[in-house]
């Protein structure tokens, strides 16, 4: 186990660096960054006294180390909009996206879980198509068009729910429905494959000819093996989430990583882009190790490959 833990530990720091590479050539993008601070109306003396101040005239190299390791501490530098900490506005803002994250995360897994296990307990039937439908229409439906489609009806037509703002838990419902059923299908049609492979193996007929209880063959031997894929498919796809809850959030006005990430982008704040992406990335890199992790422990066959 120790062996498999090293091997892919190994592997998320490499990719972690390779990250943080690409985040930090993100300030290049878009040619010489003491050029775009100074503004079009700036001097030569001006722009150099740029590159002096923020460390733009030091060789590339040491620009990155310098930068990875002040981020690696916590310290992403001064918004050059807001001028303050990145760190302290990214950390305000984290917690908000986490909650609509794991929120939309539980509603799919509550709902695509089960339909997944009863569409393959009962092949070809309605549930069954029923639970195939819900699959080809939330992969055929932009998330986008249905938030706002929620927002009309639910939040302007009955007002049932509020349209924006994170004032109370009622304005993270409609979020995270938007948010989690877009991962809905992938995961049903995951466990509903899953399911249908190990309900046809020779141990689960043997667990049958035992006489045990056929809710203990479903959830303690068929379910446990099945839902290994559907670890690695949750955790990657709440990383998607964290990352990718821009659109859900800026429609929405959610408070939150996502709705930052927006706003940064219209205001060309390269300091806070390179930081929530970097952040971003590094939850999605821990996430995708503790999975592999959870799946070496409910199945020890993992750790050998």
């Amino acid at each position: 186990m120790l062996q498999y833990v090293l091997k892919r530990l190994g592997i998320a720091i490499l990719v972690a660096v390779t990250v943080s590479m690409i985040t930090f050539s993100m300030i290049y993008l878009s040619g010489d960054p003491a050029i775009a601070l100074a503004g079009e109306t700036a001097t030569q003396e001006d722009i150099q006294n740029i590159r002096r101040v923020y460390g733009y005239d030091q060789p590339i190299v040491v620009q990155y180390a310098n930068w990875l390791w002040n981020a690696l501490q916590g310290d992403f530098g001064q918004s050059h909009y807001l001028k303050k900490p990145v760190a302290d506005v990214i950390f305000e803002r984290l917690p908000t996206t986490m909650l609509l994250g794991a929120c939309a995360l539980i509603f799919a897994l509550v709902l695509s879980i089960p339909l997944g296990v009863v569409a393959a307990v009962r092949p070809n039937s309605l549930i069954d198509r029923i639970a195939l439908t819900i699959a080809v229409v939330g992969q055929a439906m932009p998330s986008f068009w249905f938030a706002l489609t929620m927002m009309l009806w639910l939040g302007i037509y009955w007002r049932l729910l509020p349209i924006s703002g994170t004032a109370s838990w009622a304005n993270f419902v409609m979020p995270s429905i938007a948010l989690g059923y877009y991962i809905t299908p992938a995961v049903m049609r995951l466990t509903r494959a899953g399911m249908l492979e190990v309900l046809s193996s020779d141990y689960i007929r043997t667990a049958r000819a035992k006489g045990l209880r056929p809710m203990t063959v479903l959830f303690k031997h068929a379910l446990r093996n099945a839902i290994i894929p559907v670890v690695s498919l949750a955790a990657v796809q709440f990383g998607f989430m964290l990352g990718g809850s821009i659109v859900i959030e800026t429609i929405f006005a959610v408070n939150g990583l996502g709705f930052l990430a927006w706003e940064s982008i219209q205001r060309a704040d390269l300091p806070m882009m390179q930081a929530i992406v970097l952040v971003l990335s590094f939850f999605y890199i821990i996430l995708t190790f503790l999975a592999d992790m959870l799946n070496a422990w409910l199945d020890p066959r993992i750790r050998v490959m």
